[in-house]
């Protein structure tokens, strides 16, 4: 197994977990003679992806319905993949070990090479980069099947929520979701004004799993109480996640996706990137830290 590689500037310190799905197990601020997590801290030793501070998201994120999809191939079956989970969700490579194909004091590159699951082939490259304390992560993948097939990309950071955290990300629409936390009906924001992040607020006091449509790629968390902030910008991510299981649990999740929940059994299957044999597609993210 490989061992965690850890990430270092004079502004930040990012430790990753190549066998652990090439996800990070902390990403901490260096301020005022400490270490200020910016992202949940995983626990020693983790052994669940879920437990990790980020997860990468190929080739899909999220869930997908139905025990597949269709194709021009035809049904392609895709079986559950976590536990309790009857949908399968977030594709396979948070799960699956990372070669390491390069490593720096502050940057890493991991590569995945996956037959799975279902009728995905593909290899994925992952870079993590910190840069005067900004952390840059970049994730790419390749079709290698022989019929072309509708990926997805994305991140999933887990990150501390605390009582007086405020969440700004400014979007168009939203996705409701059913008793299976698929997408039941999508409608403007404007309709949950509880839901309108466009200017910083608190997070909801209750349940949300929700996804945002139109956002702008860009997002601010601010934590007054320990003087952080984050500054979060993506690039052909247009899509957010915002998971939160209410005001008692201690963490919140933002997941920027370059699609909403299902959209392989969604008509025009929107933001999926068709791939042919031998294409790519990347997105990025930077996660940008300020003291306030």
């Amino acid at each position: 197994m490989t061992a965690a590689l850890t990430l270092r500037d004079a502004a930040a310190v990012v430790e990753v977990l190549p066998a652990l799905g090439g996800g990070l197990a902390r990403y901490d601020l260096l301020a005022d003679g400490g270490a200020k997590p910016l992202l949940r801290r995983a626990p020693a030793a983790p052994a669940d992806p879920f437990a990790l501070a980020c997860n990468p998201l190929v080739p899909w994120s999220n869930r997908i319905s139905g025990g597949g999809f269709h194709g021009p191939a035809g049904f392609h079956a895709l079986a559950p993949n976590v536990p309790g989970e009857p949908c399968p969700l977030h594709g396979n490579g948070f799960q699956l070990p990372w070669q390491v194909t390069g490593h720096a004091p502050d940057r890493a590159a991991l590569r995945l090479a996956s037959a799975g699951p279902g009728p995905f082939r593909y290899t994925a490259r992952l870079r993590y980069r910190l840069a005067r304390g900004c952390l840059h992560m970049h994730l790419s993948v390749r079709h290698e099947g022989e019929q072309p097939l509708p990926y997805g990309l994305g991140f999933h950071p887990w990150l501390p929520r605390d009582p007086d955290t405020t969440f700004q990300a400014p979007a168009e629409g939203v996705w409701l979701e059913d008793a299976h936390h698929l997408p039941q009906r999508h409608v403007p924001v404007g309709q949950r004004p509880d839901w309108d992040f466009t200017r910083p607020r608190p997070l909801p006091e209750g349940w949300v799993n929700n996804g945002f449509t139109g956002w702008t790629g860009t997002a601010r968390i601010a934590w007054p109480g320990r003087r952080l902030a984050l500054g979060i910008t993506a690039e052909a991510l247009s899509v957010y996640l915002l998971f939160s299981p209410g005001q008692a649990a201690d963490f919140f999740c933002f997941e920027p996706v370059s699609h909403p929940v299902d959209a392989h059994n969604l008509p025009g299957r929107p933001g999926l990137l068709l791939l042919a044999p031998g294409e790519s597609a990347s997105v990025r993210l930077a996660l940008t830290p300020e003291v306030c």
